[in-house]
């Protein structure tokens, strides 16, 4: 008689296979985040359940499917702060505690009623207004974490655009505060003209409106998060905060100085991003170099414009070129983390 053969056991497939072959247990990151993206799940004709040829089918066969930056799986990037909800909130809890502090304790002794009459202008023509281009990104930031091919990149994009949310509130907060204390110098109701006409904010309107019609997701990354954000995010957050400090302005230099902390998070992710892409596949260096110049004469245009009021508006300006200078360095250095230096040459 031929020897019975016992069938072999089938290994049982551990909980969190789904991940591939780890080695170790996943983290609650990637428990809390991986492959909950509905639009690219296996076997799908479409990334929504309707006929393929619907508009809001071809357009994320358009602007995501078939983005010029494609990578086999995109689950394979990861957030380098790891970031899960509950992570997130508690660390904006934190933060928010802090700005509440802050502004209570500047509130008490009066701080807005001593500033320069000189670094009032400044505020009203410069702080206040960035409700405007904040909220531009915030919506652009939106876009990117609905269309993006991995929830690992959708979180951290929606993450991003709570920070921005959390900076629109902030600049609004501190505008009703200084109206209070100066209800004649247009804190409230200037700040929309002043944003569609004052010629120095006109570069970047029109960088920000630009980003908003950028409907292809890898670029829309690249030119909002790799050049915009970096650039405007230096001139308007940093620079600015540290004006603010030497204009005996300290309430906006701690608040901006806050915001800041969020901005260089988004930056973290975002060239990490970049860096997971070139990596899988060379090509993408090529497709990333070609967005980064065509985007960087835009982000240099709008950090030149916004030099000049920085420049002319405080009692204790600076100098215009050295306002630019600093934004492409911030940029370049951000490139720098993506991998692509050679990119950000002025």
């Amino acid at each position: 008689m031929s020897e019975i053969v016992k069938p072999r056991k089938t290994k049982r497939l551990r909980t969190w296979s789904a991940l591939g072959n780890l080695g170790r247990v996943p983290t609650e990151y990637e428990i809390a985040t991986h492959d909950l993206n509905y639009t690219v799940r296996d076997g799908r004709s479409s990334a929504l359940e309707s006929n393929p040829t619907t508009p809001a089918n071809m357009w994320y066969l358009t602007y995501r499917d078939k983005s010029p930056l494609q990578v086999e799986d995109w689950n394979g990037f990861r957030d380098p702060d790891e970031l899960t909800y509950r992570k997130y909130v508690t660390l904006q809890d934190e933060q928010e505690t802090v700005v509440e502090g802050v502004l209570d304790e500047f509130g008490a002794i009066e701080h807005d009623a001593g500033l320069a009459s000189d670094w009032i202008t400044l505020l009203g023509t410069v702080f206040t207004p960035l409700r405007y281009p904040t909220h531009g990104l915030q919506m652009c930031s939106a876009y990117l974490g609905q269309i993006a091919p991995s929830s690992y990149i959708t979180n951290a994009a929606v993450f991003a655009t709570g920070d921005l949310l959390r900076s629109v509130s902030l600049v609004a907060y501190r505008t009703r505060q200084l109206q209070q204390a100066h209800p004649d110098a247009g804190f409230g109701t200037s700040e929309r003209e002043i944003w569609e006409r004052h010629p120095s904010w006109q570069p970047a309107r029109k960088a920000v409106e630009k980003a908003l019609i950028t409907y292809d997701w890898a670029e829309c990354l690249t030119a909002v998060n790799l050049v915009l954000r970096p650039t405007l995010d230096d001139v308007l957050l940093r620079q600015l905060s540290t004006l603010a400090h030497a204009n005996n302005d300290d309430l906006s230099w701690l608040l901006l100085s806050n915001l800041a902390i969020d901005a260089e998070r988004c930056a973290r992710w975002s060239a990490a991003v970049a860096r997971f892409a070139v990596a899988e596949r060379p090509e993408n260096a090529a497709v990333l170099r070609r967005w980064v110049d065509r985007w960087t004469p835009v982000a240099d245009e709008a950090a030149a414009a916004l030099g000049e009021l920085l420049q002319g508006l405080p009692p204790v300006g600076r100098d215009a070129q050295a306002v630019a200078d600093s934004a492409a360095v911030a940029r370049q250095r951000v490139l720098a983390d993506a991998g692509i230096t050679v990119l950000a040459q002025r």
